[in-house]
């Protein structure tokens, strides 16, 4: 059986920028909170971290940065998908000779390739190199949807770890974890669902809400971890408000606006993505503010 690349809280980091540029200032002390809370492993140029705006030195110079931070104080997973196989072949190798521990590859987006073709791109990507990869499902985002039935597929091969899950479908979860078993691992992709698709047997979340929230998330998971649901339950129930607040405007636009007004990063994003706009963000700002503290 193959053992899953991480138990537990991942973060989905964000980039801070600064001017034309990457504020390694405001990113170290954002991995530093990451480490202080227990957080299991960092997600690096992900959508999150808005890597489809960055360049491929940038991309390299940010993984290799983080490798050497984190220090194996957590996993760093490397986000190298993209629409074109060769492409993220040559970051699986970028990543790989960074150091990571793992990849992590969102389907090919605007493409919007057969399942045959997912099944052949993630095969192709895991044939590439000695590292886990990670599948990643997001059709809100890139218009294709990987059925349980290619799951099952990609975890016949021995170096396709699992699937971050962020389609929205429960009973999918549901039919994936039936037909895969303890081949294919299974993350939770949306925060609001942590607690859902850990139940069916998930082995954690890569989270957004953990940018601000890193304790809450590794506690709401550990919960899960020790068959505490209703406690997890109760503190996903409780920050609901603000999970929805992080998702009224296009990830990472909300979570860079609340970093922004702790005095965490710039709220410096890149187009096409522009800052959160007025009314929304003194909303979300009005619901962190009521929320309790870590």
């Amino acid at each position: 059986m193959k053992e899953p690349v991480f138990i537990g809280a991942a973060t989905a980091i964000i980039t801070p920028f600064s001017g034309a540029g990457i504020d390694y200032h405001a990113y170290d002390c954002l991995l530093e909170k990451q480490i202080d809370a227990g957080i299991q492993a960092i997600v690096v140029c992900g959508t999150t971290g808005e890597a489809s705006t960055m360049s491929m030195m940038e991309k390299q110079e940010l993984i290799d940065h983080t490798v050497r931070f984190v220090k194996d104080q957590c996993k760093v997973i490397a986000g190298i998908g993209t629409n074109s196989t060769e492409h993220s072949i040559e970051m699986a190798k970028i990543a790989y000779n960074c150091g990571a521990d793992s990849l992590l590859a969102v389907t090919p987006y605007y493409n919007k390739c057969t399942q045959e073709g997912l099944v052949q791109h993630y095969c192709a990507i895991a044939d590439s190199t000695p590292l886990p990869l990670i599948t990643y499902n997001v059709p809100g985002r890139t218009g294709v949807n990987i059925a349980p039935e290619t799951c099952k597929r990609l975890s016949a091969h021995s170096k396709i770890n699992g699937l971050k899950e962020a389609g929205g479908n429960i009973s999918q979860v549901a039919r994936i974890k039936g037909q895969c078993e303890e081949d294919f691992h299974i993350w939770s992709g949306n925060d609001d669902q942590i607690t859902a698709i850990m139940s069916l047997g998930g082995c954690g979340v890569i989270s957004v809400l953990s940018n601000i929230y890193p304790k809450l998330v590794v506690k709401l998971v550990n919960a899960c971890l020790e068959g505490n649901y209703a406690l997890s339950a109760s503190l996903q129930c409780a920050y609901m408000p603000f999970i929805d607040g992080l998702f009224s405007e296009v990830n990472p636009i909300p979570i860079k606006a609340v970093l922004s007004a702790q005095g965490l990063c710039e709220d410096t994003l890149r187009l096409p993505l522009v800052p959160m706009s007025s009314q929304n963000r003194n909303k979300l700002l009005q619901i962190l503010h009521s929320l309790p503290k870590e």
